[in-house]
């Protein structure tokens, strides 16, 4: 199982993005890309800011497709938790979205006919949104699937990384770091870690002409 998560992380590292997305966000930073319409799994249109609950929004960008996110011989994959994590985020009045950014693989498992399936038979929870041209993923500088952001009910950073620390078995994780930080924001209580390792695939992005 070491193994395998090894060899998955080493495939991640070597599949860089054709054009580069803005620096990572800092913690405190404002929620960049606020009004951008994106088309949720339901039909509608949606913004970043009409998804946040009161107490604030935590952004996943994920997709259908990383061994990362569904998961591969041995290994869960992290998807397995947006269930939980939606149910607890909206007990918690916090919106959750999960964002696919992956424009390069549309016609290959990431396009909006697979993403509506995805959510209902692995019932996602929350909402599931098409990032057209990685435009969402591009502002917040998203660089892999998963990877998280959480924001304040005044919609600034408080926590970003990964969701916890074991993607291959979930019964064996020790650290809960967006559970957690979910907890500590609606408290109003010190986020530690405010940033953990994002890991995963990296955003398949569409190279852009300059």
């Amino acid at each position: 199982m070491i193994l395998k998560l090894i060899s998955l992380v080493a495939v991640a590292m070597l599949t860089t993005p054709p054009h580069e997305p803005a620096p990572d966000l800092t913690i405190g930073t404002s929620l960049p890309a606020a009004d951008v319409k994106m088309k949720d799994v339901s039909g509608t249109e949606l913004s970043l800011k009409e998804a946040a609950g009161k107490n604030g929004l935590l952004v996943i960008f994920s997709c259908n497709t990383c061994p990362f996110v569904v998961g591969t011989d041995g290994s869960a994959g992290w998807e397995g938790r947006y269930p939980e994590l939606a149910a607890y985020s909206k007990r918690m009045d916090v919106g959750m979205v999960l964002v696919n950014s992956n424009e390069a693989k549309r016609g290959a498992g990431d396009d909006m006919a697979a993403m509506q399936d995805r959510f209902k038979s692995h019932k996602y929870g929350g909402r599931y949104v098409l990032d057209q041209n990685s435009a969402v993923a591009d502002a917040f500088g998203a660089k892999t699937t998963p990877h998280v952001f959480l924001f304040n009910k005044d919609m600034k950073l408080a926590y970003k990384g990964a969701i916890d620390d074991n993607v291959a078995n979930p019964s064996e994780v020790k650290e809960k770091w967006l559970h957690n930080a979910i907890t500590n924001l609606v408290a109003n209580k010190p986020i530690e870690p405010a940033t953990t390792r994002n890991i995963g695939c990296s955003i398949k992005r569409v190279a852009h002409d300059h």
